[in-house]
């Protein structure tokens, strides 16, 4: 047993390195490196620790990885799994996201990254156009994501986040679901712990008070601040990388101003050129936020850590949690029928992400016909994104 869990960290750390492309490769790498090869688990309980993890907020390619360890070695094998994979890349960020300012002194580095910024919003562009094709399917999907985009612009404040994904829940749910369907939900709540559901809703509250009390001038307060902010957008990512991005875009860069819309586009599309998890995107976004306030560089690795620990620590409550109770969980129709509503809302989110992204390009035509660029490279070739970064670089250094 000790020696079939050694081999499992063995290939987790391969897969941490080689799992290009987002969630759609990565389970399809999970597939065929620890069902067909080394059937870790069977298929099945592959699709169904996959449709859990779509059916959780959170970073649904770590929620996979992390059921599949717990189903191989328990607790703890799920946890240095959770490490190894998420180590790699949030590490690499961090260094980036230290580096920065250095790099941003080259005039050299500054042209390469007016290329590279474009085309990583033509990425969201092709993430958006995607996520609407699959979950806009019907009037009421179509008016809530419009709806969203609405009143997330109109908004610009970070706490309508929840109350557009909580109404966005709630409407399809109660539209889809016939009222048989409403009993079976007794048997999902006998097995839950009210305790471990009290710990998760505490985590987030105390941090939020504690970032309200302290005073603005202590050192701890924008780290207790920044981890209530990951904390809570880890509680409402439904849909991964795609929909972390917008949330992201809207909160730190349009209401809070932690970092600029150029150094957001920067660390997005460095980490598009990354194996590993999407969410390692927030090591970079909590160290540039730190450095930007004044931090040294080891505020900056704490705010790495932060950000990292609160975007991940919901899902991976949530995972842990629940994959013991999966059998009945799966037989309950109305959280499965909140689902189209949540995900139309997170297109909504990522409409108006797009929207604030493009706004700084103003009359630079060259800007857009990269992002089209991009868009049209994704959509109509089989180039996966990291390629699509690597051009943006190399056009940087020819031109």
């Amino acid at each position: 047993m000790r020696r079939r869990q050694l081999l499992f960290l063995r290939d987790a750390l391969i897969y941490t390195f080689t799992a290009f492309g987002g969630p759609q490769a990565h389970i399809s790498i999970l597939l065929r490196e620890f069902v067909e090869k080394r059937r870790y688990i069977t298929e099945q309980e592959l699709m169904e620790l996959n449709a859990l993890a779509q059916i959780l907020p959170g970073p649904s390619s770590t929620q996979t990885l992390i059921g599949i360890a717990w189903k191989v070695g328990g607790l703890r094998l799920a946890i240095v799994t959770f490490l190894i994979w998420i180590f790699p890349s949030a590490a690499i960020m961090c260094m980036a996201a230290i580096s920065y300012k250095m790099f941003l002194t080259h005039s050299r580095f500054t042209e390469i990254l007016r290329f590279v910024q474009p085309i990583a919003v033509g990425i969201v562009a092709y993430a958006t156009y995607t996520f609407a094709s699959k979950f806009l399917k019907t009037k009421v999907t179509t008016m809530l994501a419009i709806g969203a985009l609405i009143a997330t612009l109109i908004l610009q404040n970070a706490y309508a986040f929840p109350i557009l994904v909580l109404l966005g829940g709630i409407i399809s749910s109660a539209l889809e679901t016939q009222p048989q369907e409403s009993e079976l939900r007794v048997s999902l709540f006998a097995n839950v712990n009210p305790n471990k559901v009290a710990y998760f809703i505490g985590i987030l509250l105390a941090f939020a008070a504690l970032g309200a009390v302290i005073n603005q001038t202590s050192p701890f307060s924008l780290p207790i601040r920044l981890f209530e902010n990951f904390y809570r957008n880890g509680i409402l990512i439904f849909g991964g990388g795609q929909v972390l991005v917008p949330l992201m875009y809207t909160e730190f860069v349009e209401v809070k101003h932690y970092l600029s819309n150029s150094e957001f586009l920067s660390g997005f599309a460095l980490q598009q050129a990354l194996p590993g998890p999407t969410f390692s995107f927030t090591s970079f976004i909590g160290s540039i936020s730190l450095g930007n306030k004044g931090y040294s560089i080891g505020g900056q690795i704490m705010g790495s850590i932060v950000a990292v620990i609160g975007i991940n620590l919901p899902g991976l409550i949530l995972i842990l949690f629940i994959v013991p109770f999966w059998e009945d969980l799966k037989k309950i129709t109305r959280i499965r029928n909140s689902l189209s509503g949540i995900s139309a809302v997170a297109v909504g989110f990522m409409a108006t992400a797009l929207i604030l992204l493009v706004r700084p390009f103003g009359i630079n035509w060259m800007a857009y016909g990269l992002m089209a660029g991009s868009f049209c490279l994704l959509y109509f070739t089989k180039i996966k994104t990291p390629i699509v970064i690597i051009i943006g670089v190399v056009l940087g250094l020819i031109f």
